[in-house]
Protein backbone atom coordinates (compact mmCIF):
# COMPACT_ATOMS: atom_id res chain seq x y z
CA UNK A 1 0.00 0.00 0.00
CA UNK A 2 1.21 3.33 -0.72
CA UNK A 3 -0.34 4.60 2.37
CA UNK A 4 -1.67 3.81 5.22
CA UNK A 5 -4.00 5.50 8.37
CA UNK A 6 -1.27 3.77 10.55
CA UNK A 7 1.63 5.79 9.28
CA UNK A 8 2.18 9.72 11.00
CA UNK A 9 1.85 12.57 9.44
CA UNK A 10 4.62 14.88 9.97
CA UNK A 11 4.51 18.93 10.43
CA UNK A 12 5.73 20.32 6.59
CA UNK A 13 7.26 23.92 6.86
CA UNK A 14 8.01 26.31 3.72
CA UNK A 15 11.00 28.44 4.85
CA UNK A 16 12.79 31.18 2.39
CA UNK A 17 16.87 32.11 2.16
CA UNK A 18 16.19 35.50 1.31
CA UNK A 19 19.69 36.61 -0.19
CA UNK A 20 20.04 40.58 -1.29
CA UNK A 21 23.60 42.75 -2.14
CA UNK A 22 23.64 45.36 0.13
CA UNK A 23 26.71 47.96 1.09
CA UNK A 24 28.66 45.64 -1.26
CA UNK A 25 27.94 42.06 0.77
CA UNK A 26 25.63 39.46 0.38
CA UNK A 27 23.14 39.39 2.92
CA UNK A 28 20.51 37.23 4.14
CA UNK A 29 17.11 37.89 5.73
CA UNK A 30 16.50 36.53 9.39
CA UNK A 31 14.19 36.75 11.96
CA UNK A 32 15.25 36.86 15.94
CA UNK A 33 13.11 33.65 17.22
CA UNK A 34 11.14 34.44 20.74
CA UNK A 35 10.00 31.11 22.03
CA UNK A 36 11.68 28.12 22.67
CA UNK A 37 13.50 25.83 21.29
CA UNK A 38 16.24 27.90 19.91
CA UNK A 39 14.71 31.11 21.61
CA UNK A 40 17.07 34.34 20.48
CA UNK A 41 18.51 32.51 17.79
CA UNK A 42 17.98 33.65 14.48
CA UNK A 43 15.94 31.69 11.84
CA UNK A 44 14.65 32.04 8.42
CA UNK A 45 11.23 33.07 7.40
CA UNK A 46 8.47 30.81 6.54
CA UNK A 47 5.91 28.60 8.76
CA UNK A 48 3.48 25.72 8.37
CA UNK A 49 2.16 24.74 5.09
CA UNK A 50 -1.64 24.80 4.69
CA UNK A 51 -3.63 22.46 3.49
CA UNK A 52 -5.26 24.03 0.77
CA UNK A 53 -1.62 25.81 -0.09
CA UNK A 54 1.28 24.63 -2.72
CA UNK A 55 4.71 25.28 -1.26
CA UNK A 56 5.47 28.42 -3.31
CA UNK A 57 2.33 30.13 -2.17
CA UNK A 58 2.77 29.27 1.62
CA UNK A 59 6.72 30.99 1.58
CA UNK A 60 5.03 33.89 -0.35
CA UNK A 61 1.91 33.94 1.91
CA UNK A 62 5.02 34.04 5.33
CA UNK A 63 6.95 36.34 3.59
CA UNK A 64 3.89 39.27 2.74
CA UNK A 65 2.68 38.25 6.38
CA UNK A 66 5.50 38.02 8.63
CA UNK A 67 8.64 39.88 6.63
CA UNK A 68 6.57 42.35 4.62
CA UNK A 69 8.60 41.80 1.77
CA UNK A 70 6.52 41.28 -1.48
CA UNK A 71 8.95 41.86 -4.53
CA UNK A 72 11.42 39.22 -5.42
CA UNK A 73 12.85 39.41 -8.60
CA UNK A 74 13.51 35.44 -8.22
CA UNK A 75 12.50 32.49 -6.34
CA UNK A 76 12.90 28.87 -6.94
CA UNK A 77 12.52 25.31 -4.55
CA UNK A 78 16.10 24.49 -2.88
CA UNK A 79 16.15 21.75 -1.40
CA UNK A 80 13.92 19.75 1.39
CA UNK A 81 15.43 19.01 4.89
CA UNK A 82 13.80 15.80 6.80
CA UNK A 83 16.38 14.86 9.56
CA UNK A 84 14.11 13.61 12.33
CA UNK A 85 16.25 15.31 14.44
CA UNK A 86 16.07 18.93 13.08
CA UNK A 87 13.39 20.06 15.02
CA UNK A 88 13.80 19.37 19.26
CA UNK A 89 10.13 19.16 19.04
CA UNK A 90 9.47 16.14 16.97
CA UNK A 91 9.87 15.38 13.21
CA UNK A 92 9.24 18.22 11.04
CA UNK A 93 9.70 18.43 7.44
CA UNK A 94 11.39 21.79 5.60
CA UNK A 95 11.17 22.69 1.79
CA UNK A 96 13.60 25.30 1.41
CA UNK A 97 13.34 27.85 -0.87
CA UNK A 98 16.01 30.44 -2.46
CA UNK A 99 14.99 34.12 -2.91
CA UNK A 100 16.95 36.93 -4.35
CA UNK A 101 15.98 40.61 -4.10
CA UNK A 102 17.71 43.85 -6.30
CA UNK A 103 20.41 45.33 -4.80
CA UNK A 104 18.03 48.69 -5.23
CA UNK A 105 15.19 48.01 -3.00
CA UNK A 106 15.35 48.24 0.52
CA UNK A 107 12.12 46.71 1.79
CA UNK A 108 10.39 47.26 5.24
CA UNK A 109 11.00 44.84 8.25
CA UNK A 110 9.90 44.34 11.23
CA UNK A 111 11.49 45.07 14.38
CA UNK A 112 12.80 41.10 14.98
CA UNK A 113 14.20 41.26 11.36
CA UNK A 114 16.74 42.32 10.27
CA UNK A 115 19.71 41.13 6.93
CA UNK A 116 22.91 39.52 7.90
CA UNK A 117 26.54 39.27 5.97
CA UNK A 118 26.43 35.40 4.56
CA UNK A 119 30.19 35.57 5.71
CA UNK A 120 29.72 36.29 9.31
CA UNK A 121 25.80 34.95 10.35
CA UNK A 122 24.66 34.96 13.87
CA UNK A 123 23.80 31.62 15.96
CA UNK A 124 20.99 30.18 14.02
CA UNK A 125 18.24 27.53 15.09
CA UNK A 126 17.57 24.71 13.81
CA UNK A 127 19.53 23.72 10.30
CA UNK A 128 19.31 26.88 9.13
CA UNK A 129 22.52 28.01 9.07
CA UNK A 130 22.90 24.89 6.76
CA UNK A 131 20.68 25.97 4.44
CA UNK A 132 21.86 29.51 4.03
CA UNK A 133 25.12 27.65 2.92
CA UNK A 134 23.22 25.64 0.37
CA UNK A 135 21.36 28.91 -0.67
CA UNK A 136 24.58 30.21 -1.55
CA UNK A 137 25.71 27.40 -2.98
CA UNK A 138 22.94 27.12 -5.83
CA UNK A 139 23.17 31.06 -6.20
CA UNK A 140 26.49 30.70 -6.93
CA UNK A 141 26.44 28.05 -9.33
CA UNK A 142 23.39 29.14 -11.54
CA UNK A 143 25.54 32.89 -11.66
CA UNK A 144 28.19 30.94 -13.80
CA UNK A 145 25.73 29.77 -16.70
CA UNK A 146 22.47 31.58 -15.84
CA UNK A 147 21.98 35.22 -16.56
CA UNK A 148 20.44 34.98 -12.64
CA UNK A 149 22.27 37.93 -12.15
CA UNK A 150 19.56 40.21 -13.43
CA UNK A 151 18.25 39.21 -9.54
CA UNK A 152 20.18 41.01 -7.88
CA UNK A 153 21.16 44.09 -9.89
CA UNK A 154 18.78 47.25 -9.94
CA UNK A 155 17.45 47.50 -13.62
CA UNK A 156 20.37 49.63 -15.09
CA UNK A 157 23.79 49.35 -14.14
CA UNK A 158 26.95 50.25 -15.20
CA UNK A 159 29.77 47.15 -15.68
CA UNK A 160 32.17 48.58 -12.34
CA UNK A 161 28.35 48.13 -10.61
CA UNK A 162 27.66 45.17 -11.88
CA UNK A 163 30.76 43.60 -11.12
CA UNK A 164 30.65 44.62 -7.36
CA UNK A 165 27.68 42.94 -7.21
CA UNK A 166 29.16 39.71 -9.00
CA UNK A 167 31.88 40.15 -6.93
CA UNK A 168 29.55 40.27 -3.62
CA UNK A 169 27.37 37.62 -4.60
CA UNK A 170 30.64 34.74 -5.57
CA UNK A 171 32.68 35.93 -2.70
CA UNK A 172 36.13 36.29 -4.50
CA UNK A 173 37.25 39.00 -7.12
CA UNK A 174 36.75 39.17 -10.88
CA UNK A 175 37.60 41.73 -13.53
CA UNK A 176 34.88 44.40 -14.93
CA UNK A 177 36.90 43.55 -18.34
CA UNK A 178 36.71 39.94 -18.01
CA UNK A 179 32.83 40.19 -16.96
CA UNK A 180 31.35 42.34 -19.49
CA UNK A 181 33.38 40.55 -21.87
CA UNK A 182 31.48 36.94 -20.85
CA UNK A 183 28.27 37.96 -20.56
CA UNK A 184 27.99 40.26 -23.95
CA UNK A 185 29.45 37.38 -25.41
CA UNK A 186 26.50 35.71 -23.87
CA UNK A 187 23.62 38.07 -24.36
CA UNK A 188 22.96 38.35 -21.16
CA UNK A 189 23.43 42.09 -21.36
CA UNK A 190 22.43 44.65 -23.12
CA UNK A 191 23.32 48.45 -23.47
CA UNK A 192 20.21 51.13 -23.13
CA UNK A 193 22.17 54.13 -25.04
CA UNK A 194 22.38 56.28 -21.94
CA UNK A 195 25.24 56.98 -19.67
CA UNK A 196 25.64 57.11 -16.13
CA UNK A 197 25.89 60.53 -13.93
CA UNK A 198 29.61 61.88 -13.80
CA UNK A 199 31.01 61.18 -9.96
CA UNK A 200 32.54 63.68 -8.11
CA UNK A 201 36.02 63.17 -9.20
CA UNK A 202 34.63 63.56 -12.65
CA UNK A 203 36.15 61.73 -15.43
CA UNK A 204 34.55 59.85 -19.05
CA UNK A 205 30.65 58.89 -18.08
CA UNK A 206 30.38 55.09 -18.04
CA UNK A 207 27.73 53.45 -20.54
CA UNK A 208 24.64 52.04 -18.66
CA UNK A 209 23.62 48.49 -18.71
CA UNK A 210 20.60 46.42 -18.32
CA UNK A 211 19.99 42.48 -18.36
CA UNK A 212 18.53 41.71 -21.89
CA UNK A 213 15.79 38.95 -20.14
CA UNK A 214 14.04 39.50 -16.62
CA UNK A 215 13.18 35.62 -16.50
CA UNK A 216 15.70 32.91 -15.98
CA UNK A 217 17.33 31.49 -18.95
CA UNK A 218 20.55 29.13 -19.14
CA UNK A 219 23.08 31.27 -20.95
CA UNK A 220 25.83 28.74 -21.01
CA UNK A 221 25.73 25.30 -19.49
CA UNK A 222 29.40 24.29 -19.18
CA UNK A 223 30.48 27.80 -17.78
CA UNK A 224 31.90 27.79 -14.50
CA UNK A 225 33.06 31.37 -12.87
CA UNK A 226 36.30 30.52 -10.58
CA UNK A 227 38.37 32.14 -8.35
CA UNK A 228 41.81 32.73 -9.87
CA UNK A 229 43.57 30.51 -7.74
CA UNK A 230 41.80 28.05 -9.68
CA UNK A 231 41.86 28.95 -12.87
CA UNK A 232 42.90 26.28 -15.47
CA UNK A 233 47.09 26.60 -15.91
CA UNK A 234 48.15 26.68 -19.69
CA UNK A 235 49.88 23.67 -20.53
CA UNK A 236 53.01 24.79 -21.46
CA UNK A 237 53.11 26.84 -18.23
CA UNK A 238 52.55 23.60 -15.76
CA UNK A 239 55.13 22.31 -13.87
CA UNK A 240 56.46 19.17 -14.84
CA UNK A 241 56.45 15.90 -12.76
Amino acid sequence: MWSSPDRPAYPHHALAAVLQIRAARLHVMLWRRANEPFAGDWALPGGPLLADETLGASVARQLASKVEVTHLAHLEQLETRSDPSRDPRGRTVATAYLGLIPADLDPALPDDTAWHPVDALPPTAFDHGSIVSSALGRLRAKLSYTNLGFALAPPTFTVAELREIYVAALGYDVTATNLQRVLLRRGVLEATGEMAPPGRAGGRPAMLYRFASPALEVTDPFAVFRPPSQRAVPAHRRPAG
